[in-house]
């Protein structure tokens, strides 16, 4: 085990990923790609989520290849990557060891605290957590969507008013920042509002950005009214929705089925066999089944606190 020290590091953990990510028959057991490069370009750049030099350890066997990697994304949130074929109990307990070591956070309720999240059918890690005193916070629980786009789509439903396209060029970020504000902040007073689109192009630098795949729904007034990006890994022929939102004015008008429907068509297009998201909320799982079908599986929360 070391510490994540280098660029390479962070290219080799890709490819670590991309290779779990198909053994594990493209499920999200553990990170897809996309979640890993939307940590380093929005959460460490913009939301400063920590650092790779400080929030992830690695794993390599006597040939040097990465068999495991345990990472942080938010402070105290923490997630172990292991490859299937070395997953045993008494790596998972080295893992276990070191999250509690170096990844605890201090809690608003004092003390600290850590959630290691786990596959909802992973027996083995769920038994060790249990054993070491952690608890299951069922009502985090992320549920996460998949579509075999070898099915029929269905066709993009046509809003009355609205146009579904790709972003624009540099002078529409405005808008479009905006509209994540709006969606994302509901109840915050504009004021607090921050208008540098600098973190909106910090995503745009990601590895598997493409604006063809940064779906807006544009009002009758020019704005945007709702968005997502989908972001399409051509080894794992498989897109990932993230993130999905729609102005709080606009919404129940079917915009975000609309945004997401298209981005299946696109992604079928360009030789993608796999879409999937992932959500939490009720309105949100509604809208994700509705689009990508009934399969699912879940990804748990376990906490475990320590007094301050």
């Amino acid at each position: 085990m070391r510490r994540y020290q280098t660029e390479g590091d962070f290219w080799r953990m890709r490819d670590f990923l991309r290779q779990v990510f198909l053994l594990n028959h493209r499920r999200m057991i553990c990170w897809p790609l996309i979640r890993l490069d939307y940590w380093r370009w929005h959460g460490v750049k913009n939301l400063g989520d920590g650092s790779l030099e400080t929030g992830v350890y690695i794993w390599e066997n006597e040939a040097g290849d990465i068999v495991a990697v345990l990472n942080q994304e938010e402070a105290g949130q923490v997630f172990m990557q292991v490859h299937p074929a070395y997953k045993t109990i008494e790596l998972e307990v080295q893992i276990l060891d070191q999250a509690e070591k170096h990844l605890r956070a201090p809690s608003r309720r004092g003390g600290l605290v850590i959630w290691i999240w786990s596959d909802s059918a992973d027996d083995i890690r769920q038994g060790l957590l249990e054993k070491r005193g952690y608890t299951h916070i069922a009502s985090d629980d992320e549920y996460q969507w998949y579509s075999d786009l070898e099915q029929t789509i269905p066709g993009t439903p046509q809003r009355t008013g609205y146009t579904i396209r790709s972003l624009g060029e540099a002078a529409e970020l405005p808008t479009r920042c905006w509209a994540s504000w709006r969606a994302f902040h509901p109840n915050e007073p504009d004021e607090k509002y921050d208008s540098d689109c600098t973190w909106y192009k910090n995503i745009q630098s990601s590895p598997l950005y493409r604006r063809d795949l940064d779906l807006v729904a544009i009002a009758p007034t020019g704005e945007v009214a709702a968005f997502t990006t989908l972001w399409y890994d051509d080894v794992t022929r498989s897109g990932c929705f993230e993130p999905v939102g729609t102005v709080p004015e606009h919404q129940r008008r079917g915009l975000g089925r609309s945004l997401m429907i298209e981005g299946l068509h696109r992604l079928k297009r360009m030789g993608g066999t796999l879409a999937m998201t992932s959500g939490y909320s009720l309105p949100a799982k509604a809208l994700y089944q509705s689009v990508l079908g009934p399969v699912h599986t879940i990804s748990q929360p376990w906490e475990k606190r320590w007094p301050g």
